[in-house]
């Protein structure tokens, strides 16, 4: 995955901003915090500016990664679910078929209601992706009081089910407030009409009696419902609710994923309320939530290690963030101390600790000593990352328990995917001008240690199976990096390193066929080349049958001019990875030259130039052809090792 924050359009230089302002804060050594040993106060939001809310919910698990620079601990969130709920293999109403932002703006009251309960969560999730005139034609305020008015109707004879169409309605409206956060200019404003409507509908929800049903159909609703309480910014109403459903959480929820997920969603308004003045004065005057969050820690640090100790680490990181506040300093910090000296830095409890500290050391630095988190970044590295080994003079494997017969392994996989890759996109060499002739694989030792470390190391998040940060290529500074993590099983990869060779052919896409950030990547519908390629090169140089992407060619779900328009808002997990495969496997297979125009323009910055190859050159042409191609792949053509279309002899030194 390749990792590149999408920031929106509000937010551009905030990260900038706080990355200097961490650098300036003071790290004295203190035996403990005296009366205003502190940095001045400071006003919510003042240091950075607020995340957006919440996206689209499905396939969390496999979310793909958009970050261009590493983050701070203000704008990493909390953690995800390592286990995703599935979603319902059937749901009344319509299919993808007719599902298109025109089918929602072209409706109005009654009409509308009826189009969004009819439609499938997929469907609704789609929305969340538009833009321009899209954007104010389905998400105006007049359209979203309509959604909001039916979603009070809806919830007051809630039974605990989604058999209504209440999941679709909050839905909805989750994606406008997103939509109209991140494109305000092209939404228009909202205002306290929609919020009213917005609140009655929250309130009629949670006082029905089986939003507290512990049951994997509750569990969907629910946890959309407790995330729309923040898209709407009333997290400051809703302080009893989240409590609640802490307080609620036992071990019956353990069998029901949802329920899990519902009740880690109470962190996302937990987090993203401390931007909010209106929260923070609310926690202010009553800070009984600090004591939710520390007894939830406490009471399940046997979670901890397991595949829902994200419940117990969050529940920390979200009690240490309040020590940003001043008047909730005296409250909170004892308790961030309490749990740090409950907990490790390394071993089963590491996951609540390093996320105490790092919030601590984010937002309470002068007081570094008292906590033990002074130099945490180097604590940190030192801890998880022990193991430095240069495969040769540009590539250096940072490990946390990589054997020597491991490095060895790795190493060599990387060093022969070089000629590989060239020989298939047959580049002349790095693109001049950029900073990226160097790569850090930082491995680390299993998914729950990537997840603890890797965010609070290098500042990315961690919902994802490894990613690559290529950094700004201008800067004469720049050091690209890849990180992921080992797997338990051997699938294939060397050393059991998951998606090693997908997250290196980022790195040589990036050096060799795409000039310029990720920002200017993917300034045109490109994601079916950035990550199909990844997946491509993965199953072909390792010689792998790609079974998940032979399964879905069976299905002819998509056309080949639709992946064109690929984007990391439009598609699923399943049509980014598997079909972004199919796309540039049919392409490489059955039109090369198509893809070395495409390439040419690339290299040059000129992406609206590749992009008018596929878009308009070829647009639907080969989409017959293609799926004839596909019925083949599916009765075992692709069964077969990729074949490379080698062009003249090249050295892989380079």
């Amino acid at each position: 995955m390749r990792y590149s924050f999408a920031l929106p359009r509000r937010m551009t230089s905030a990260i900038a901003a706080c990355v200097t302002l961490s650098a300036l804060l003071a790290t004295p050594a203190l035996a403990a915090p005296p009366t205003g040993a502190h940095p001045a106060a400071v006003t919510p939001g003042a240091r950075t500016a607020s995340p957006p809310p919440t996206g689209p919910t499905r396939d969390t698990a496999a979310r793909r990664a958009v970050q261009d620079r590493p983050l701070t601990p203000a704008h990493l969130p909390p953690l995800t679910p390592t286990r995703v709920p599935p979603r319902p293999a059937t749901e009344p109403g319509l299919q993808a078929a007719s599902c298109t932002p025109g089918d929602f703006a072209g409706r109005t009251g009654a009409a509308l209601v009826a189009f969004v309960k009819a439609s499938t969560t997929g469907c609704v999730n789609t929305l969340f992706g538009v833009t321009g005139a899209d954007a104010h034609a389905v998400f105006r305020e007049s359209q979203m009081v309509t959604i909001a008015q039916a979603f009070t109707r809806t919830a007051a004879t809630y039974d605990g089910d989604n058999s209504a169409g209440v999941w679709q309605l909050v839905l909805f409206l989750r994606a406008g407030y997103y939509v109209q956060f991140n494109n305000p200019d092209d939404v228009g404003p909202y205002g306290k009409v929609l919020a009213a409507h917005t609140v009655r509908g929250l309130d009629t929800f949670f006082a029905r009696p089986h939003s507290g049903d512990v049951t994997a159909a509750n569990g969907d609703v629910l946890g959309e419902v407790v995330i729309l309480t923040d898209s709407a910014d009333q997290q400051a109403r809703y302080l009893r609710v989240y409590q609640r459903i802490l307080k609620g959480y036992d071990s019956s929820y353990d069998a029901v994923l949802s329920m899990l997920a519902a009740v880690n969603a109470v962190y996302t308004p937990l987090w993203r309320g401390n931007w909010n003045p209106q929260y923070v004065r609310a926690v202010t005057a009553d800070p009984s939530v600090v004591g939710t969050l520390h007894a939830f820690a406490l009471d399940h640090l046997g979670l901890l290690g397991t595949d829902r100790a994200y419940l117990t680490s969050n529940a920390g990181m979200n009690l240490a963030r309040y020590v940003e506040h001043p008047a909730l300093r005296a409250t909170v910090r004892p308790k961030a101390k309490h749990l740090l000296d409950s907990t490790r830095i390394t071993g089963r409890t590491a996951g609540l600790w390093v996320a105490v500290a790092t919030q601590a050391d984010h937002y309470d630095r002068a007081n570094c000593a008292y906590y033990g988190v002074c130099d945490l970044a180097g604590q940190l590295t030192r801890a998880a990352l022990p193991v430095t080994h240069a495969c040769d003079a540009t590539r250096t494997i940072r490990a946390q328990s990589l054997t020597p017969a491991d490095l060895g392994a790795a190493c060599a996989s990387v060093l022969g995917q070089d000629s590989y890759v060239h020989d298939l996109v047959r580049d002349d060499g790095p693109i001049p001008g950029q900073y990226l002739s160097t790569l850090d694989l930082v491995v680390f030792a299993s998914r729950e240690d990537y997840r603890t470390y890797a965010g609070a190391i290098f500042g990315i998040s961690t919902d994802n199976g490894g990613m690559t940060v290529i950094g700004d290529p201008e800067d004469p500074a720049n050091r690209p990096f890849a990180a992921m993590y080992q797997k338990s099983r051997d699938d294939g990869h060397a050393a059991r390193i998951w998606n090693l060779n997908h997250e290196y052919t980022h790195y040589l896409d990036a050096r060799f066929d795409m000039k310029g950030d990720f920002a200017q990547q993917t300034s045109v519908p490109d994601v079916w080349w950035i990550e199909g390629v990844a997946e491509y090169v993965s199953y072909g140089y390792r010689r792998i049958t790609y079974d998940r992407a032979v399964t879905e060619a069976g299905r002819h779900t998509y056309r080949l001019s639709t992946l064109f328009q690929n984007t990391y808002t439009n598609g699923d997990v399943t049509r980014i990875y598997a079909w972004g495969y199919l796309a540039v496997r049919y392409m490489f297979e059955k039109h090369p030259a198509d893809i070395h125009r495409m390439l040419a323009r690339f290299r040059v910055g000129d992406y609206a130039g590749g992009y008018a190859v596929y878009a308009n050159d070829i647009g639907t042409r080969y989409d017959a052809d293609f799926d004839e191609w596909l019925t083949a792949c599916a009765a075992g053509a692709c069964a077969a090792t990729p074949a490379v279309g080698r062009g003249p002899s090249r050295t892989s030194a380079r």
